[in-house]
């Protein structure tokens, strides 16, 4: 959506930094949040980490992809159509398991749309071109309907972020949008003013919460050494207050499994095109 002190056992290993690839995240407070993150995981591994951000998906995923990034955290989508070159690393938990939907949403003063079907010759707003919840499975719910996407809205845009479809909805510069769900619950926790101004219509599904995954060349014990620190968070007292902030229970090692939907999202989009 998702978007980690050094001692001197740490310094030890100081030419190497595990360099961790973020989109933009949801927080208000993201740098100082980040920067705490950033901080907790440089603890908990001895060795520095790292956080670069990039606005989008591809931008992230091709940094990974082409060895300047260790590890991403990145959507089912792109890990999906790289399957070959990536391997999962760890899943978020949200609501005690590593799922989440898309959500359907409309501004608050719409009061009778209750399907995508009702959107025709609106103006609707995608996060990102590679993100599941925010492109992938609106196409695919309309080509399951017989809507031809490209043809079907006035105009759709995308935002880049899934906040930013929120607040084009709510503000009216687009008469519906395509969220995470997992980030307009967290908008609605932090920001409820905004989120007031959106109605869900409708959620997807459930699919396999976006992922954290690496190159499938990472050294194995630094494989391990990044999926242990993930997965220890919910066990220590910082780790714990770190998810509380971004609203999740936890890290799980997750399943391939868990993106076969999606994967069966990306077929049917590409035998339509």
């Amino acid at each position: 959506m998702a978007c980690l002190l050094m001692a001197g056992n740490l310094m030890a290993n100081s030419e190497k930094t595990y360099r961790i690839g973020l989109t933009a995240v949801i927080l208000t407070d993201q740098t100082s949040f980040l920067k705490e993150w950033q901080d907790y995981l440089s603890s908990s591994l001895r060795r520095p980490v790292r956080f670069i951000q990039r606005q989008t998906y591809e931008e992230v995923t091709d940094l990974l992809l082409g060895g300047d990034l260790d590890a991403a955290w990145i959507c089912g989508y792109p890990y999906v159509r790289n399957r070959e070159q990536l391997e999962l690393l760890a899943v978020p938990l949200f609501n005690g398991e590593p799922l989440y939907r898309s959500y359907l949403i409309v501004p608050a003063t719409d009061t009778g749309s209750r399907e995508i079907a009702d959107l025709k010759g609106k103006v609707f707003a995608y996060s990102d071109p590679n993100s599941n919840s925010g492109f992938l499975y609106p196409q695919v719910s309309m080509i399951r309907e017989g809507i031809e996407p490209n043809h079907f809205f006035s105009k759709t845009f995308f935002t880049w972020t899934h906040r930013d479809v929120v607040k084009a909805v709510a503000d009216g510069v687009a008469q519906g949008g395509a969220v995470d769900g997992y980030v307009w619950e967290t908008l609605s926790r932090h920001e409820p003013a905004l989120t007031a101004g959106t109605r869900l219509v409708s959620k997807s599904p459930l699919f396999g919460f976006p992922p954290l995954v690496v190159r499938r060349d990472i050294s194995r014990e630094d494989f391990y050494a990044l999926r242990n620190a993930l997965l220890k968070m919910e066990s220590v007292t910082e780790g714990r207050r770190l998810l509380q902030r971004l609203n999740l229970d936890g890290f799980t090692e997750g399943e391939d499994s868990l993106y076969d939907g999606v994967a069966e999202s990306v077929r049917i989009l590409e035998g339509a095109q």
